[in-house]
């Protein structure tokens, strides 16, 4: 097994495109086609992480957070980013960082948290845009359903909670090839007239790669006629922070301590307790500030996130509670999430999980 088929696997579960613009995710230090002698999940790589792994023999560091964030000019051990690439490098230790991408995925590091809080009825809290796109092409009649199906193999057809999803138009397209075509269908310097359904076909941007090349390769024609377009639609299966209910509406006093409980936190800071009771709560992992319009929006009352800013609470406003657990208490987790996921993908792997404490916040 290779960097790569981790790789591949990993992104099954949070597809690379979906990571944010200015994040720094993927294959971080190291060669994709080295084979894998152990894997070691943690969520921040420091240098005790790599000593752990130099340790347990794993050459694969998954991490949650990118070690390198903006880019390296120097490399002489000045900084604890470069102490630890220059470590990795040394005993041929690959890192991959999956990050946002992991923020965005349906069942990602939010949805951990809705698990551990026991939240129902949960859905993406703030979707993501121009994450659904359209190929429309145009092929024989007698070779529609042949393509059709195909491209829904492909991974093609999906939109929201619906699969084999496609409209189809008939009509006649007309061509005549030039001295240097090979038409599959008519004589090159004839006019021709042609049978054809144009189809209409949304897939996930993540498949484009892969929806084309099936294209081309089911296709009969010399020259595919095709565009790709990107729709308005909102993904509901993509996107930052959850929203879900409680089975029971809990009071507020109680719905902290068991948060503090279940977060496994040492501190909770939160605004006014304006609500009795909470019912709906939506969270984001991590530094959740610009999703609060979005939480209140949703009508939660209640928002668990971190890293919030003296003037963030005032955005309260009486209408909800927002809760502070800690930035690491928000997405500890997520390792597990990571190593539950590669032990079943990898079943006759060992997949470690990281000891380290990685909490740069410590509490008195």
């Amino acid at each position: 097994m290779t960097v790569q088929d981790v790789i591949h696997h990993l992104e099954e579960l949070a597809p690379l495109a979906y990571a944010e613009d200015f994040d720094n995710v993927g294959l971080l230090v190291g060669n994709k086609n080295t084979e894998v002698s152990g894997i070691l999940v943690t969520l921040d790589t420091l240098e005790s992480v790599i000593d752990e792994a130099i340790t347990n023999k794993c050459n694969l560091v998954v991490s949650f957070h990118p070690i390198i964030f903006s880019g390296l000019k120097k490399l002489t051990g000045k900084t604890y980013v470069e102490r630890v690439v220059m470590k990795a490098l040394k005993h041929d230790i690959a890192i991959f960082a999956i990050h946002t991408a992991l923020d965005n995925a349906f069942n990602g590091v939010n949805d951990m948290i809705c698990e551990r809080l026991g939240l129902i009825n949960t859905k993406i809290l703030i979707p993501q845009n121009e994450t659904i796109k359209k190929l429309t092409t145009y092929v024989p009649i007698s070779e529609v359903e042949e393509l059709r199906e195909a491209l829904f193999t492909a991974g093609a057809g999906s939109i929201g909670n619906y699969e084999n999803c496609s409209f189809n138009i008939e009509g006649y397209g007309t061509y005549k090839g030039n001295d240097e075509s090979s038409p599959t269908k008519g004589q090159k310097g004839e006019f021709e007239k042609e049978k054809e359904t144009q189809i209409s076909i949304t897939f996930p941007k993540h498949v484009q790669s892969q929806v084309l090349e099936t294209l081309f390769k089911v296709h009969s024609y010399e020259e595919v006629a095709y565009e790709v377009t990107t729709l308005e639609n909102k993904n509901q299966h993509i996107g930052m922070g959850m929203i879900g209910e409680l089975p029971n509406a809990l009071n507020i006093k109680l719905f902290l301590k068991d948060v503090k409980h279940k977060m496994k936190t040492p501190c909770i800071r939160h605004s006014e307790l304006c609500k009795t009771n909470i019912k709906k709560v939506a969270v984001l992992g991590g530094s959740g500030s610009f999703a609060i319009s979005a939480a209140k929006a949703a009508g939660a009352d209640a928002f668990i996130t971190a890293d919030l800013k003296y003037h963030d609470f005032f955005q309260a406003e009486n209408s909800i509670v927002l809760i502070d657990v800690g930035h690491y208490e928000s997405e500890q987790y997520t390792k597990n999430l990571i190593a539950s996921y590669l032990t079943k993908k990898i079943t006759n792997f060992a997949i470690i999980l990281s000891t380290s404490d990685t909490n740069p916040v410590k509490y008195l």
